[in-house]
């Protein structure tokens, strides 16, 4: 048996789009560690584009706005036998009209982002939790903080800050008659093809890069591997709690030379 004790074990992993995606890495991680792995895309078209990617590994379709969607997904998979492990690698916010001030968000906008980003993994969870084991794990990725006020990336930070709320009342709720445990993944920023689509994102990546305490940007790996292990039985006593995955970080905008350089005079 593998150290992280997922061997024959079955996860959902929701919101697969490419290689570069925290949903495929995070389903890499535990297909090496054992598990059998079932991918959920968005789209059909999604599914097709990943049919080289992903090989044997089933993929089945979803689109969390459709609650009928989600009522069919879920009898898909408990035809895979009991689910040990749910990943929900969704988030969606509208950027076509480029950067607005947030007092100016939308409320179709804000709203929808809710739906896909947040109340998604509630619907998820009910629908699959009479498939799902009574000890098995649920793991969502979230943001590193919510409380600094990107302005680039705008109404997404209270969305996520509405998913780690989440979490802690679904491990509450679900805690009355399973084991199932609920957790987050609070990444820093990442290099994905969807936060490629954030307005002014390139900048704030590399600048975050340098605040790391490493000087080194985190990896889409190794969210992926906070993941597998807060799935694994190896992390039972983790609940009802979000693990910041940020290189550090958070600890370290007074780095000596960030301050020079933002003081540096021209």
């Amino acid at each position: 048996m593998s150290f992280l004790g997922l061997d024959g074990k079955t996860v959902a992993v929701f919101g697969v789009a490419n290689k570069k995606s925290v949903g495929y890495q995070t389903g890499r991680v535990l297909a090496e560690a054992g598990a059998k792995v079932v991918y959920v895309a968005h789209t059909e078209a999604r599914r097709a584009e990943l049919s080289r990617l992903l090989g044997d590994a089933p993929c089945l379709v979803c689109d969390v706005e459709d609650p009928e969607q989600i009522r069919r997904v879920a009898g898909e998979l408990a035809e895979h036998g009991p689910l040990h492990g749910l990943v929900h690698s969704i988030a969606f916010a509208n950027y076509s009209e480029g950067f607005k001030p947030f007092h100016e968000t939308g409320r179709q906008d804000f709203l929808q982002a809710m739906q896909i980003s947040c109340h998604s993994l509630v619907e998820l969870s009910n629908a699959l939790k009479p498939h799902m084991a009574p000890d098995g794990a649920v793991v969502t990725i979230s943001i590193s903080t919510t409380t600094m006020a990107a302005e680039n990336y705008g109404y997404m930070a209270p969305v996520k800050a509405a998913l780690d709320s989440t979490v802690v009342f679904l491990a509450k709720s679900f805690s009355a008659d399973t084991r199932i445990r609920f957790n987050a993944v609070a990444a820093g920023l990442l290099k994905t093809a969807s936060s490629a689509g954030i307005p002014g994102y390139v900048d704030s990546y590399l600048f975050a890069e340098q605040a790391t305490l490493r000087k080194q940007g985190l990896s889409t790996q190794e969210v992926a591997n906070t993941a597998a292990f807060l799935l694994s039985p190896r992390a039972s006593g983790i609940n009802a709690q979000r693990v910041v995955v940020d290189a550090g970080m958070a600890c370290n905008y007074f780095d000596a030379e960030l301050v020079r350089a933002a003081t540096r005079k021209s």
